[in-house]
């Protein structure tokens, strides 16, 4: 595995701090009842997909580095599901969802390609 000087030169950690920042605008539209509910769940998710690649890389092992990045495809797609969710319940208008769903789908193609990148480098 070639290691960068930082996790931060990764594309799929830039885009999922990018869709940090769009979670947290979007859900502070959202009912103030919700704090507790959807709010803190999706802000969760979206925090817990660049965290873990960020941990990841921090490990230094490609089995690690791999198993990190199936832990943030997980997050995100409780993220896909909790904007799902909150789309279908009206949280916010649907042009509001429009640029969390874009970077969404982004860092998923990417995570799905690192994931199965590392589970062939291990097999």
């Amino acid at each position: 595995m070639t290691y960068l000087k930082s996790y931060k030169e990764l594309i799929v950690w830039q885009r999922s701090i990018e869709l940090v920042k769009e979670i947290f605008l979007l859900t502070a539209r959202f009912p103030k009842s919700e704090l507790y509910g959807l709010i803190s769940q999706m802000r969760r998710a979206s925090v817990a997909i660049s965290s873990n690649i960020a941990e990841g890389y921090g490990r230094k092992s490609e089995k690690e580095y791999g198993q990190f990045f199936s832990i943030a495809y997980g997050s995100a797609l409780e993220l896909e599901t909790q904007l799902i969710i909150s789309k279908q319940l009206d949280m916010s208008t649907v042009d509001d969802f429009i640029k969390s769903e874009k970077l969404l789908v982004e860092v998923l193609k990417m995570l799905n390609v690192m994931t199965s990148k590392y589970r062939h480098s291990n097999s």
